[in-house]
């Protein structure tokens, strides 16, 4: 099973090495399109893939590598080239997140797809996390009667990694909604059973993150250090932060500007969907250790279900019967067990042996949220959703 891959980073080398190995160890890299060709030579070495070839474009790569599948793991403002590119050789496809970062992107990537004849698996792994289909089962059996509203959270306690690595670029990642909520408004929809059709959206901008500190700083040349709540010792002092060694300044003015574009230190999002319910979504990105939560709370006429990932827990509450059940799912797994998922889902398509269960429509169907919410935070109202295939 031979697999060629464009952008082998820190996630794409994580998935294949802890969960496609792990579903298939005879897989094989057979060719790799990346740029910082020393540090993937680390990666491919670590995982035992020593004999695949680098090549400089995807036309080469299919035709010298002859690969099974391609996995794309680019940055975020490349995953649609290729996508639309890939999508003329007709063979499986693992698609990154978010699968477009601007509309012109989503409309162009739509159109590359509608008549192609391979599957692709988007990597949505809450979606197929088993303890999101579990939530799914419990819904489908009545344990809230028609879901009716939704309350979903996502605390972030490693956010700072949106303001002192690349995610910071804003031309890269086209700020949270799609570079994060695009997981969310994606499992959201598929509890609910029902698309989101209308969005009006709210963020803040550096209140917290972001600023006027010089460009390129990084902790071991700031006067600062001591005071700052950011820096490596005070960082090691609290217990909080994603990175505790010398690292990029989450003040500087790299981290843009809401006139140019940067990412927001929180935001949320009021959702209408087209079975006539509604809820609500909001991110926060400067929380801290325990204070983590991602999850949703849905509600019926019949129960309320509070699924959270952090907790690892299902709680329903019945609201005609003096009962509450709740469910407790085991620890450790990558992306809570949705990325063993994916990986399942990948080989067993490359087998002709299933279907995706976050096709290319799921990834469009997200950004076309997140796109909305964009704008609605930078007009001031209500946006319809596109639809996929409208």
């Amino acid at each position: 099973m031979r697999i060629g891959v464009i952008g082998y980073g820190h996630r794409i080398s994580g998935f294949f090495k802890n969960c496609l190995l792990k579903e298939n160890p005879e897989i094989k890299i057979t060719g790799v399109i990346d740029p910082n060709k020393s540090e993937v030579l680390k990666k491919l070495d670590e995982a035992g893939q020593k004999d695949a070839v680098f090549y400089d474009d995807l036309k080469t790569l299919m035709k010298k590598g002859n690969p099974d599948a391609l996995v794309i793991g680019t940055r975020c403002n490349l995953h649609t080239p290729y996508a639309i590119e890939a999508a003329a050789y007709n063979v499986p496809l693992f698609l990154e997140k978010p699968v477009s970062v601007t509309m012109e992107q989503a409309l162009a990537l739509e159109k590359a797809w509608e008549k192609a004849k391979s599957q692709v698996v988007v990597s949505f792994p809450l979606k197929v996390s088993p303890l999101c289909l579990h939530a799914k089962s419990l819904i489908a059996k009545g344990a809230v009667g028609k879901p009716e509203h939704v309350c979903a959270t996502n605390y972030v306690n490693y956010g700072t990694v949106y303001w002192e690595q690349l995610y910071r670029d804003y031309s890269i990642t086209g700020g949270l909604f799609l570079q994060k909520a695009t997981h969310d408004l994606d499992y959201i929809s598929f509890l609910m059973d029902s698309p989101i059709v209308r969005i009006a959206a709210m963020g803040t901008f550096q209140h917290v993150f972001g600023g006027s500190k010089p460009s390129g700083l990084k902790c071991s040349a700031c006067g600062e250090v001591d005071t700052c709540l950011e820096s490596p010792g005070n960082r090691k002092i609290s217990g909080a932060g994603y990175h505790t060694g010398d690292h990029d300044c989450v003040y500087s003015v790299d981290c843009g500007s809401p006139e140019t574009g940067t990412n927001e230190d929180c935001s949320s999002a009021l959702l209408e969907f087209a079975s006539g319910a509604h809820g609500v979504y909001t991110q926060v990105f400067f929380t801290r250790r325990d204070a983590s939560r991602r999850g949703s709370i849905v509600s019926g006429y019949h129960g309320t279900l509070d699924m959270d990932w952090y907790r690892n827990d299902i709680k329903v509450t019945h609201h005609h019967t003096p009962f509450s059940d709740h469910v407790k799912a085991g620890d450790g797994a990558s992306h809570f067990g949705g990325d063993d998922e994916l990986a399942k889902d990948f080989i067993n398509i490359i087998k002709n042996k299933g279907k995706s269960r976050t096709p290319i429509q799921d990834g469009l169907q997200s950004v076309y949220c997140c796109l909305a919410a964009r704008e609605s935070m930078q007009r001031g109202e209500f946006v319809k959703v596109r639809i996929v295939g409208w």
